[in-house]
């Protein structure tokens, strides 16, 4: 199912959230997931992308769960953002990510260029405000402190 209309030579189940260089809100799922807390409160944004992928838990896996979803700018479908896996049976955690796009300098600065294949037009929100990143750092950094924790 294509979600994105405006990428059309992506031919994999992609979901359009927004611009490169802007965010989409995001929910947790219940409970919320350490790595979607901020302090007392929840990580409310992640950076926007106009072909953004979707994974799911495996219903073979009882640890996995998703534990963050977004929606499509375009049809207001939700999508699955992110699904963590637990330590269990001698295998440790793991995190499962939609795309590869939280991660990378074409998201976070649009100054920095894109990928040959990326033709839709960038937003300047971050370059406005950089403090958009906040929740997106405090993600990374959560993401690094939960899987390097080791299990009790």
């Amino acid at each position: 199912m294509r979600d994105d209309p405006y990428t059309t030579t992506i031919d994999c189940r992609n979901y359009h959230s927004g611009s490169n260089g802007d965010v989409q809100n995001v929910r947790s799922a219940e409970p919320v997931h350490p790595v979607m807390r901020d302090g007392d409160g929840t990580l409310r944004t992640l950076p926007a992308h106009p072909h953004e992928g979707a994974v799911g838990a495996p219903p073979a896996d009882p640890s996995a769960r998703v534990v963050v979803t977004g929606t499509s700018s375009v049809t207001q479908r939700p999508f699955n953002i992110a699904v963590a896996f637990e330590a269990h049976g001698g295998a440790g955690r793991g995190w499962a990510e939609s795309t590869f796009h939280h991660f990378t300098d074409y998201n976070w600065d649009t100054s920095s260029g894109c990928p040959s294949f990326v033709s839709e037009p960038p937003s300047d929100a971050l370059t406005r405000d950089p403090s958009l990143l906040d929740d997106t750092k405090r993600y990374v950094r959560n993401i690094v402190e939960w899987l390097g924790r080791r299990p009790r």
